[in-house]
């Protein structure tokens, strides 16, 4: 597969703002590429929009710069020409722009140093941002293919609950309050239902055509990350959820390799 400026713009975007997601990427077979880095792409700039200013107004302007962008494929108009959105455009379909508009609309929270009202919000704010991220991609790597979707919002729950964990030093740091409980007892029993969310969706693996595969390769490292807390809830605030190099990097081959992820 050749890549053309855009979309190795978007590969290069992806390398150096999340890591991981690259790696996922470079483990998935080479046709699927062309759709996860357009995706990956757009979604470091959506979340990246609220912290690059602290001027509300104009982080409320970014985003709302992604929701038009993406009502532009929705309606199969004119899309504006844009390195991310030219090539997010050629693998999104309506309905996977509906999803992706819940993702950047959710991201407003993050503009604000308001706590979450409760759980539900919370868990809200996982689903739009992490489950539907993973479905619209399921989505665009299928085609005409199936795409079930309860396994990939439990995925995407428990990716998301991982991922959230795992940043929770930086958000306390920049004045953010990113937990609803975050006593020891209630930071476990939130990593312990992103293990349940992870064990529903793997239950239900038989659903998940194997080209749908590639988008659930970050989930790589949520059931160590998660574990980890569970067991030591202080880890979290310590920042010492991330999993060893050496581990990482044969944790990913290995759910490559047998295509269980």
């Amino acid at each position: 597969m050749e890549f053309d400026a855009d979309l190795l713009a978007c590969a290069q975007l992806v390398e150096r703002g999340d890591p991981d997601r690259f790696a996922a990427s470079m483990a998935a077979p080479v046709a699927a590429r062309r759709v996860l880095f357009a995706f990956y792409a757009f979604n470091i700039e959506v979340s990246r929009a609220p912290w690059v200013t602290e001027e509300t107004m104009i982080a409320e302007m970014r985003l709302q710069w992604w929701r038009d962008a993406l009502e532009e494929i929705r309606s199969r108009g004119v899309v504006r020409r844009h390195e991310v959105v030219t090539p997010l455009a050629e693998v999104l379909d309506s309905e996977g722009a509906a999803l992706l508009d819940r993702l950047v609309a959710a991201r407003r929270w993050d503009i604000y140093r308001d706590p979450f009202e409760d759980m539900a919000h919370f868990r809200g704010y996982i689903e739009d941002t992490s489950s539907n991220l993973m479905l619209a991609i399921a989505r665009a790597l299928g085609g005409s293919t199936e795409v079930p979707e309860m396994p990939l919002r439990d995925a995407g729950r428990a990716l998301g609950i991982a991922n959230w964990l795992r940043a929770v030093p930086a958000l306390e740091q920049a004045g953010r309050i990113p937990l609803v409980d975050g006593t020891p007892e209630g930071v476990r029993a939130l990593a312990q239902e992103g293990l349940s969310a992870l064990s529903a969706a793997r239950g239900a693996r038989a659903q998940v055509h194997a080209a749908l595969g590639p988008a659930l390769l970050p989930l790589w490292q949520v059931g160590p990350v998660l574990k980890r807390a569970v067991s030591d809830p202080r880890r979290v605030a310590e920042g010492r959820l991330e999993l060893a190099p050496v581990q990482r990097r044969f944790g990913l081959m290995a759910r490559a390799l047998t295509g269980r992820w």
